[in-house]
This record gives C-alpha cells, structure tokens and sequence, in this order.
C-alpha cells in the first residue's frame, strides 16, 4: 500500500506534471480558443486539488484504523524482556525496598501490576486525528460562510436563458450528457446527426454523437494529439464506446465537425466553440447551458431550446448579465 509520503511525493509530481501541460496548452492557445482552454485549465486544478485532498484523508484514516487494529505490544510481560529499561525499573525496586524496611499493613492490587511501556505511536495517531478533526470542523466552518455555488450558477444560468430567450430541455447526467444535448439541437436546427441513413431511438442519437466526435479527432490528429496524456487510438477508442465525459476537445470536434457555432451559456461570461476559421460567420448556432456544481456526478450538460419554438440557431449570443 501507497505510504503518505509516497502519496505526497506523487501529488507534487502530478501538480508539476500539470503546470507543464497547462503552459503547453495556454501557448498554443490562439485567439478564438483562449478562454475556452483557460476554463478548461481552471477546471483540471480543482479536479486535481480535490483528488488530492480526498486521497490524503482516506490514507490518514486508514492508516489510523490498521493501527488501531495491530495487536497491543506495550502490555507484554515485561519479565521477559532484558532491557536497560527493565534493569533500571529493579535498581530503583530493590533501594525502594531496601529503604522501607517496616511492613505496611496492607498492600494495593496496583503494585502487582506489570510495568505498561508508553505507547509513543498511539499518542502521534491521536494526535494526528484530533488535528485532522479540527481541520475537517475548520473547513465545514469555512463552507458554511460561502455563498451556495450550486444555487448561484443555477440563477446566472436562468438570467442568461430569459434574456436570450431558452428553455432548458433537461438531459440525463449518465456521462453521455453533452453528446445528448448536441444531439437535441441538431434535431431542433434540422441539421443531420449523420450522412448514415441508419435510424435509431432518440435516446440512441448521442451514439451517433460520440462517433463524429471519435472519427473527427481520430481523423485529425495533429491537432488534439498534444493536449492527450494517453494514446490518441486509446482515448478515441473511449469516447466512441465508453461513457466517457466529454469536454472541450469534444466540444471542438463537434463545432468542426457539424460546422456549427456551440454556444455555451455558465455560471460566468457565455462561451463560443467555433468550427475552423473561414466556417464560423455563417455557421448556424446551437446552445448549450454548463453546469459545474448543480450535478451531483460533476460537470453537467443541458440542451437550450427557444421558449417560443424557432429555431435557436439565428440566436445572437448577448454579453453576460
């Protein structure tokens, strides 16, 4: 099992090895992809701190339990163990007893009692758990004085979708979800999920999705290869049949891939993935509403349909509220 100092080692590796891929990713960032990657980076440094906050109580905790469970040591017999401890415990005896010679009329069931080594490990997990304790008992302190983050973005979120005239049409948080609210506004802006003529359910079409995703990175490697910290093969093989999350590479794909404008209404400035370049003025519109904290699972995707019924794709995204 992974030691704490071992776990600590590694969470500095990790942090190194993530500042080097945010600085790789902020300097290949153009002009159009700059905020998008910059949220994308923020995203990935909470992701880590809080992995690494969550691994560090539950190697504490365990590590506390397991010792709490080792067998007592420090009340053996100590009339078998030769130590300088011991030698030094039946010097100060024997002077004791030779010093008190007159015989006392009754004698304590304590002073039968073999002598108890102080248990110095105990005491440093005691410690260490009454620390822990206060710190947990900090933080909840500390989170009872922050302002709801889950009910904040939902209200940002509800502003922007009144002045831009949306509805929120729900989606299931299954790990598809930003795949399933692509497909819902592709249907809603009449444009194909696919040349393929082959039919399918509508809660079948983020299938469909996650294979222009998959076959548009696979088929342009240069350009997502560099932001992968695995395989390009292994992590498309993923997106195209897992329920992996999609992100903002996914984002991109599909912007380029369906020649759209995706746009993202969040708890913060709204958000455009744009297709290449030269596609983006007259590409149609689809939106999109972002959520971080309203879902249990994390990151959440809902689709954004027009309140009146039109197609929200000659929508003009506003400036935030």
């Amino acid at each position: 099992m992974e030691t704490e100092d071992e776990m600590k080692k590694r969470h500095r590796s990790e942090q190194k090895n993530l500042q080097a891929k945010i600085t790789q990713k902020k300097k290949s960032a153009t002009k159009k992809t700059r905020k998008g990657i910059v949220t994308e980076c923020e995203g990935l440094e909470l992701q880590l701190q809080e992995r690494q906050k969550q691994e560090l109580v539950k190697i504490c905790s365990e590590f506390a339990q397991n010792e709490n469970n080792a067998p007592d040591h420090s009340s053996i017999d100590q009339s078998t163990i030769n130590s300088p401890e011991k030698d030094l415990i039946e010097e100060k005896s024997i002077k004791a007893n030779s010093i008190n010679q007159v015989p006392h009329p009754s004698i304590s069931p304590t002073d039968d009692l073999p002598f108890k080594k102080r248990n110095r490990q105990k005491e440093r997990l005691a410690r260490r758990a009454a620390e822990m304790e206060a710190a947990i008992e900090e933080a909840k302190q500390e989170a009872s004085n922050q302002p709801d983050s889950k009910l904040e973005e939902k209200k940002k979120i509800e502003e922007q979708c009144i002045a831009q005239g949306l509805i929120e049409k729900f989606i299931r948080p299954d790990g598809h979800c930003l795949f399933s609210a692509i497909a819902d506004q592709l249907t809603q802006a009449g444009i194909p999920l696919s040349m393929n003529k082959k039919s399918c359910s509508e809660d079948q079409h983020y299938k469909i999705v996650r294979e222009s995703a998959a076959s548009y990175i696979d088929g342009h490697a240069d350009d997502f290869a560099a932001w992968l910290d695995e395989p390009l093969t292994q992590y498309v093989e993923k997106i195209r049949n897992t329920a992996e999350w999609g992100g903002h590479l996914e984002l991109l794909a599909l912007a380029r891939s369906y020649k759209v404008n995706i746009c993202i209404i969040q708890n913060g400035a709204p958000q455009t993935i744009e297709p290449i370049l030269d596609e983006a003025k007259d590409a149609p519109k689809i939106w999109l509403a972002y959520y971080r904290h309203g879902f249990g699972l994390g990151e959440h995707y809902n689709s954004l349909r027009n309140a009146l019924g039109v197609d929200s794709s000659n929508l003009n995204p506003k400036i935030q509220i």
